[in-house]
């Protein structure tokens, strides 16, 4: 990661605002700012690292993911528009096929088909699936590059879209199975609450079950609301909420009052806020526009 991270870095104009891994779903997520072409280059230069040293074939983890980069999100924070990241996602997406024959689909604001929209519609079946069925199925064809995938870094889906928060709340469970029930009870897609999506998984390393959320409008729906509905549903199948945590930056509007105690956020910490990140940024490089990619 270290050596990814660095060829983000190497073109300068962009921040690194968070950089964050798990060994359970055994994934990271880079946080970068900076001018649009400077971050929309950066995150490019980050996926041909990757492909160098990231083999799928031998990967395995908890989340679900096809690619050794497996989703480059543009989020528009000051000075830009979505319909401005939208261009930097399609560039992206493009020179990522064109300088390491790496497929590209598009997704969020950026996607070209409406059931493109939603990451997990292209991510279904993983690496694995897409590998097998990508020559055979029109409906997996790239939006860049060929009907196959690149044999060891797989495919990458890049897109445009508005902050999203990724939550985790872990429970005193013995498996996943009361993880899964709550994510399907609490998920937008199933009925649950809006602009919710969620997974159950289980994390070897704590030997816990984790719901593993994304949020992906904190006006709609509060963190607040989640971890309530959540609570409520481990207690209807006795188990017990033992705390969350946030995965890389949350905007300081979406975290209630003591939010470290109301939450239980187990990694709680100024620099999980992205204003605070920002302006730290801010004081050591010149202003810029457009941010972050993942």
């Amino acid at each position: 990661m270290d050596a990814i991270v660095g060829a983000m870095l190497a073109g300068g104009d962009v921040a690194l605002l968070d950089r964050q891994m798990d060994s359970d779903h055994h994934r990271s997520v880079i946080t970068l700012a900076g001018p649009p072409e400077a971050v929309g280059e950066a995150a490019v230069r980050g996926a041909g690292r990757a492909a160098e040293l990231i083999d799928l074939t031998l990967h395995q983890g908890a989340h679900p993911r096809m690619g050794a980069t497996d989703v480059v999100p543009f989020v528009p924070l000051r000075g830009v528009t979505l319909e401005d990241c939208v261009r930097i996602a399609e560039w992206a997406a493009e020179q990522i096929w064109l300088r390491f024959q790496i497929p590209t689909f598009l997704y969020g604001a950026a996607a070209r088909r409406p059931d493109r929209r939603d990451l997990e519609n292209i991510r279904r079946g993983q690496f694995e699936k897409l590998r097998r069925g990508v020559a055979s199925d029109p409906a997996l064809r790239p939006d860049f590059g060929e009907p196959r995938l690149h044999p060891t870094a797989g495919a990458t889906a890049v897109g445009a879209r508005n902050f999203l928060i990724a939550y985790n709340i872990h429970l005193s469970a013995d498996d996943a199975r009361a993880a899964r029930a709550i994510a399907r009870k609490i998920r937008a897609s199933s009925g649950g609450l809006p602009c919710v999506k969620a997974i159950g998984i289980w994390l070897p390393s704590r030997k816990l079950a984790q719901v593993s959320i994304n949020l992906t409008d904190y006006e709609v729906t509060s963190l607040e609301t989640i971890f309530d509905a959540v609570e409520r549903e481990a207690a209807a199948l006795e188990v017990r909420v033992l705390g969350s945590e946030i995965v890389g930056l949350v905007p300081r509007q979406a975290l209630p009052a003591d939010a470290e105690h109301r939450l239980r956020i187990e990694n709680y910490r100024a620099e999980r806020i992205l204003e605070n990140r920002l302006a730290q940024a801010l004081e050591r490089t010149p202003p810029f526009s457009a941010g972050p990619g993942r």
